[in-house]
């Protein structure tokens, strides 16, 4: 009989300390629990020690409230201009709402994942490719307003939205590499004729100084002379200006025309 009462008592405690040890629960910081009670929601738990009733009557449901990072797998899209590219993305999400994030959906980290992918498919279905390389801001913004708006009845707010990555086929690679190679040829192209039209207009309006004033253009010969003289073993073609030998040729035929001095007898 004594036997039989140890082996009952026992069991009682065996029972009671199973029943304590699963009707003890610790709530971090960072989470919130859902309570059940019968499987109907009952109130949200703060952080500390919690006690609920064990057997199944309660059930409770942790949430972790800190920011998700989820990286959404590379989805292949053809753009708006029938370019077929692959990208991926990166969200950063946190649950707002526990009790709709526990009742609503049924996991809602893999239903914000499939958002996400669907989104991201018809998004940049409907932009260009160069909208997308040009505009990615633009598009990363617009990504989080729908897909925000798509898990707020979740308790999920959708934070940031980021492109992470966009591959490109090795022919649009090529062509895009050949457009920015003429562009970059264009623009040295007239900057060249940007910098000759600049050099032939200063030199015009040095030509209509150097006009004004016939010796000035004999100071700029010597000007140039002196500077290739500096350099030795040089050889130095120098043409002489024509004013100058005019100059010469007045002068000698003034003192041939001269008046002459009649002879005395």
């Amino acid at each position: 009989m004594g036997v039989f009462a140890l082996i009952v008592l026992g069991i009682i405690v065996l029972v009671v300390l199973i029943g304590l040890s699963s009707a003890i629960r610790i709530i971090n910081e960072y989470e919130r629990g859902v309570l059940f009670r019968l499987g109907r929601l009952m109130t949200l738990k703060g952080p500390g020690l919690r006690l609920i009733i064990p057997f199944g009557i309660d059930r409770l449901v942790k949430i972790d409230l800190r920011t998700v990072t989820l990286e959404v797998p590379p989805q292949e899209v053809i753009t708006l201009d029938n370019v077929t590219i692959k990208v991926n993305a990166v969200i950063y999400f946190l649950v707002v709402d526990p009790n709709n994030a526990v009742t609503k959906v049924a996991n809602f980290i893999n239903a914000t994942s499939q958002i996400a992918q669907t989104t991201l498919r018809s998004v940049l279905g409907q932009s260009s490719l160069d909208e997308l390389l040009a505009n990615r801001e633009k598009i990363n913004t617009r990504l989080q307003k729908i897909i925000d708006e798509q898990t707020e009845p979740w308790g999920i707010k959708v934070s940031t939205v980021e492109i992470k990555d966009v591959e490109l086929p090795q022919t649009m690679q090529r062509a895009m590499a050949k457009q920015a190679e003429a562009e970059r040829e264009k623009r040295a192209k007239i900057i060249h004729a940007e910098g000759e039209f600049e050099a032939a207009q200063k030199l015009t309006d040095a030509a209509g100084v150097i006009a004004t004033q016939p010796s000035a253009l004999q100071l700029r010969y010597l000007q140039t002379l002196t500077e290739i003289g500096v350099e030795r073993n040089t050889v130095i073609v120098f043409p002489v200006p024509i004013d100058l030998v005019q100059q010469l040729i007045d002068i000698r035929q003034g003192k041939g025309s001269g008046p002459t001095t009649p002879a005395k007898t």
